[in-house]
């Protein structure tokens, strides 16, 4: 069984590494979808030693905006931006894609040429959600090819500590961790163009179809 952890919202130098430091003392990787305005030169450096440690680091806008209020222009212009300095410092560009706030409408998807990715959260962005409670709600729904949707935002101490429970155990019940990029390669699966991915086994025939 595979399972892939993602991380939204760094770079930066305060959670970003201490997340790290676990992912690393574990010897796994995961995926980081990063907000462009967020990379200044010192986070770029933990930017790089995520990728080094062979993370994926994938594409989360420029300035973390509702895109799907935004005209094409303004749509191609978040990604271009935040791919392009994802690229100056991995010198691989993204192949996914976050919307900020999950907010997607036809003009994004027909706009953005990067597989769309969503994932199972467990409101650690909620700040009054305890470490415990956040390990709970992962491993409730923990499954086979399933993408986990965490934050990597300075100060989200309590995912720090989830991590904690959360690597141990899934270990424990069998998953390996992969990136969303070898999930989708393992899995032999395809991305379909129109469809956000939670799960890499996603069977309806239907792409999301976002009002």
């Amino acid at each position: 069984m595979r399972i892939a952890l993602t991380f939204d919202d760094g770079p930066n130098t305060e959670t970003t590494p201490q997340v790290l430091d676990i992912l690393q003392e574990h010897g796994i990787a995961a995926s980081f979808f990063l907000i462009a305005d967020s990379i200044t030169p010192e986070s770029a450096k933990v930017a790089r030693r995520a990728f080094d440690m062979g993370c994926d680091i994938e594409n989360h806008s420029r300035t973390h905006s509702f895109m799907n209020r935004m005209t094409p222009e303004e749509i191609r212009e978040e990604i271009r931006y935040c791919s392009e300095r994802i690229t100056e410092i991995t010198g691989r560009p993204p192949a996914f894609f976050r919307p900020p706030y999950i907010a997607v409408n036809r003009t994004l998807f027909d706009n953005v040429d990067l597989t769309f990715i969503c994932g199972a959260g467990c409101e650690d962005w909620v700040p009054e959600v305890p470490a415990d409670a956040r390990a709970e709600r992962v491993l409730a729904h923990a499954e086979d090819g399933q993408i986990v949707l965490l934050h990597d935002m300075p100060g989200n101490v309590n995912t720090v500590e989830a991590l904690k429970t959360i690597i141990p155990e899934l270990k424990k019940r069998g998953f390996s961790f992969v990136t969303v990029r070898q999930l989708f390669a393992e899995a032999g699966v395809k991305p379909v163009p129109g469809r956000m991915y939670t799960n890499v086994w996603q069977t309806t025939d239907e792409p999301h179809n976002p009002a």
